[in-house]
C-alpha cells in the first residue's frame, strides 16, 4: 500500500475517508497477525506505512470536526 499524501486525503469525501480508514485498519490487523505467526514478512516497513496512513486520515477527520465545531459554536 502506498503512502497517502495529505492533499489526497483532503480531496476525498468523508465516506471515502471512512472506507479507507477501515481498509487500512483491516490490513494492519492482517499484517500484525502474519508477523506474530512467524510467517515472515516480505517488507517489514509495510506496518509503519499503514500506521502513518491511518494517522493521516484521522488527522484530517479531526481537523474537519474541530472546524465544524468552531463554526457551529460561535
Amino acid at each position: 500500500m502506498a503512502l497517502l499524501t495529505m492533499s489526497e486525503i483532503r480531496e476525498m469525501n468523508s465516506e471515502e475517508r471512512k472506507r479507507r480508514l477501515a481498509d487500512y485498519r483491516a490490513e494492519l490487523a492482517k499484517q500484525r497477525a502474519a508477523m506474530m505467526s512467524g510467517a515472515g514478512m516480505e517488507n517489514p516497513g509495510v506496518i509503519r506505512g499503514i500506521r502513518k496512513n491511518i494517522a493521516r486520515i484521522l488527522t484530517v477527520i479531526n481537523e474537519e470536526r474541530r472546524a465544524a465545531e468552531s463554526i457551529g459554536g460561535e
